[in-house]
C-alpha cells in the first residue's frame, strides 16, 4: 500500500468516526495572526504547540524555509488576503534552527534533476532564473530580518499590521526573537 493510500483508508474511517468535530471552526482566524513558517516536517505539530496555537487560532503558512524571496510571491499573496479577507492584524516569520533551506544550491538540485530524467533544457530556461529561484540562505536570523522587510515595506502591507521575525529550536520549540 503506497503511503497516499495508507492516508486516503484513515481518512474515510476519521470522516465515518467524525474525528472532525473537535476541529470546527470558522475561515476566520481568531488571533488575528498570521505564521509563516517552514515545511519542516519537525514543525508539523510542534510549532502549534509550542505557540499554544489551536486549530482556528491562526492561519499557517508554511515554504521551504520560512521565506519569501519576492514580494509578488505565494506566500506574500496569501498574506495579503490574510490581512484584508481575513482579519489579519499580526504576522509571525518563523524560521528554524538546522533548517535544510540553510546552504541550499540549484547546483546540488541541477545534479538531481538531471539524474532524474529532467532534461538541459528545462535547467536552462530564459524566464527563470533557477540558481536564484533555488538558492537558500547562510543565515538564517537574516534571512527573517530579509523577510519581515519584505513584508513590512509591500506596496500592498497596511503599516498597522504588525510583523516580528522568530527562530524555534528545532527540537525543544524555544522561541527568539530576531530583532
Amino acid at each position: 500500500m503506497t503511503s497516499i493510500d495508507s492516508v486516503l483508508a484513515f481518512n474515510r474511517e476519521y470522516v465515518a468516526s467524525k474525528g472532525y468535530e473537535k476541529h470546527l471552526t470558522d475561515k476566520y482566524p481568531d488571533k488575528k495572526l498570521a505564521v509563516v513558517s517552514c515545511m519542516d516536517t519537525r514543525l508539523s505539530v510542534l510549532l502549534q504547540e509550542a505557540l499554544g496555537l489551536r486549530n482556528g487560532d491562526a492561519k499557517i503558512i508554511k515554504n521551504a524555509g520560512a521565506v519569501i524571496p519576492s514580494p509578488w510571491d505565494s506566500a506574500m499573496r496569501s498574506l495579503i488576503v490574510a490581512v484584508y479577507e481575513l482579519g489579519v492584524t499580526e504576522i509571525m516569520v518563523v524560521a528554524h534552527t538546522t533548517c535544510g533551506a540553510c546552504h541550499m544550491s540549484f547546483g546540488h538540485f541541477r545534479e538531481e534533476m538531471l539524474h532524474r530524467g529532467i532534461p538541459e533544457a528545462a535547467l536552462n530556461r530564459a524566464d527563470v532564473n533557477l540558481t536564484a529561484w533555488l538558492e537558500g540562505f547562510h543565515d538564517t536570523e537574516r534571512s527573517v530580518r530579509d523577510t519581515v522587510a519584505t513584508i513590512v515595506n509591500h506596496p500592498l502591507m497596511p503599516s498597522d499590521v504588525t510583523v516580528r521575525g522568530f527562530v524555534i529550536e528545532s527540537a525543544t520549540g524555544e522561541l527568539t526573537e530576531v530583532e
